[in-house]
């Protein structure tokens, strides 16, 4: 490997095709720091076509090799790229908050999950790799053995720049698939630090390649005959638009692509629990989660309570650069994501929503260099307003009130989108309820919607998810596939 990655100085932004560090041949960009606009982190050119075709090449011609190293082996690799990882948890944290706008400590738990992934993935060269049946012969034994898909295209976004990639590419890598990763090139620095990582700790030229590219050259590699499976996270309409791709080619594809994530506070819940987590879900990491809340939906009795003391909450909260340590809300990505959630602000209050917090439009001061928006609150007067259902990915949480649960549960699903949800109760059968009435992948009872643990199945219903679930025991039914042997002795019966 070349030099490693420093931010002490604008960084050298380069591809990693067949385990060497070269620049791209396309558009000259750079990283900038949302918190300060004008701090230039790293600057490079974007890889084009031609480095597509190289880096899949590539993976192709490691790919067998790979597959076929014992699974320990591989394990390992994994396991040491983990503790490269941990070790580095700190500045690689800082850095996240500078490239990304998370808080420095969010960032530091961003880099420590990634590690945590790495390891779950390693451990499956200890866990079951195949089932036996009987057979209804004399003689024979009926086997389901698992083999890697091959070239694996893995497209990440921006707004989990090391936990997203790590969660898609541990597991290939594990089951023995080759990558070819486009992560959002507005984050290139953690995706160079996660590939050196894994080199670092031994993984073959090849095995993995890191295209800092564009969407068009993305959807090169998407389509490219060579590439054997895609996954994606982003956008519905991006991540369809791969799936369609991937059907007319026959190959499999993984797409999670968004959210409009309801929570719901019943009358007999624990209030201060709830506004905690509400507050929680809604407002860390500026709301740029596909988990966060953007929804709120409140039972009557109770709204005013709750609403009081959740505005108050919501206004004190420290918005600021991502490196201050009194920082509890920090920048959104870019000056268009700011415009955009503004401009989605703007239009819920012309039809008639009332900001209850925030919603004042762009921060001054000191802030004014950054692509800050105030954690902001909008009560509706009905489900008709466009922040009801469309996603703005930052910090603003749409508010309606519930007559009972069963509106409640009605209001929660009434969504294109199916990723998560929380509901707030103390009461056990209407937390039942709640399971068998929500329409989403992933349910959090009495804590917020955002939040995913690497062992169990990650990944939502209806337009939030396409494809087998990601993370878990679900990742190896995207990242292998099955061959059934029919096993008997040579000789005659």
């Amino acid at each position: 490997m070349t030099e490693p990655v420093r931010t002490s100085r604008t960084v050298d932004l380069k591809n990693l095709v067949n385990g060497r560090w070269q620049d791209g041949h396309g558009e000259k960009f750079e990283s900038i720091n949302p918190s300060r606009s004008s701090v230039v982190i790293g600057a490079g050119a974007l890889a084009g076509k031609a480095e597509v075709d190289e880096a899949v090449a590539a993976a192709a011609r490691a790919q067998p090799a790979w597959g076929r190293m014992p699974h320990h082996e591989r394990a390992a690799i994994l396991a040491r790229a983990a503790t490269i990882i941990e070790e580095s948890a700190d500045d690689w944290g800082y850095d996240l908050a500078t490239e990304e706008g998370k808080t420095t400590s969010e960032g530091i738990g961003e880099v420590i999950r990634a590690a945590q992934i790495l390891r779950y993935c390693a451990g499956e060269a200890d866990r079951e790799a195949g089932e036996i049946y009987s057979s209804p012969r004399r003689g024979e034994r009926l086997l389901v053995t698992r083999r890697p898909v091959g070239v694996v295209a893995v497209i990440t976004p921006f707004n989990f720049p090391i936990a997203i990639p790590a969660w898609k590419i541990a597991p290939a890598l594990s089951h023995g698939n080759a990558v070819v990763w486009k992560p959002a090139s507005v984050v290139p620095l953690l995706a160079m630090r996660l590939a050196q990582a894994l080199h670092d700790a031994g993984l073959p030229p090849g095995v993995l390649n890191l295209l800092l590219a564009d969407g068009a050259t993305g959807g090169h590699l998407v389509d490219h005959v060579e590439v054997d499976a895609v996954t994606f996270t982003g956008s519905t309409g991006v991540g369809r638009a791969i799936a369609a791709s991937c059907a007319a080619r026959g190959i499999p594809v993984q797409a999670e692509m968004g959210g409009k994530n309801p929570a719901i506070v019943l009358a007999d819940a624990d209030l201060d629990l709830a506004v905690e987590h509400v507050l929680l879900g809604a407002f860390r990491s500026a709301g740029q989660k596909c988990t966060a809340t953007s929804r709120l939906i409140i039972e009557q009795g109770i709204a005013d309570e709750f609403l009081d003391e959740f505005t108050r909450r919501a206004r004190s909260l420290v918005v600021g650069d991502a490196v201050a340590p009194d920082t509890q809300v920090g920048p959104l990505i870019s000056a268009a994501a700011q415009a955009t959630v503004q401009r989605g602000i703007d239009t819920a209050v012309q039809q008639g929503a009332t900001p209850l917090a925030g919603g004042s439009g762009f921060l001054g001061g000191q802030l004014a260099e950054g692509f800050f928006v105030p954690p902001t609150v909008l009560e509706l007067p009905s489900t008709d307003l466009d922040v009801w259902r469309e996603e703005l990915f930052g910090p603003v949480v749409a508010v309606v009130r519930a007559h009972d649960a069963q509106d409640a549960f009605a209001l929660a699903n009434d969504s294109a989108y199916g990723l998560s949800a929380a509901v707030f109760t103390n009461d056990l059968a209407r937390a039942l309820d709640s399971v068998d009435e929500l329409d989403v992948g992933i349910l959090h009872v009495n804590s917020e919607t955002a939040g995913a643990d690497p062992h169990v199945p990650f990944g939502g219903a209806r337009h939030s998810g396409y494809g087998p679930k990601e993370q878990g025991r679900a990742s190896r039914e995207f990242f292998t596939r099955t061959t059934t042997v029919y096993l008997r002795g040579g000789a005659s019966s």
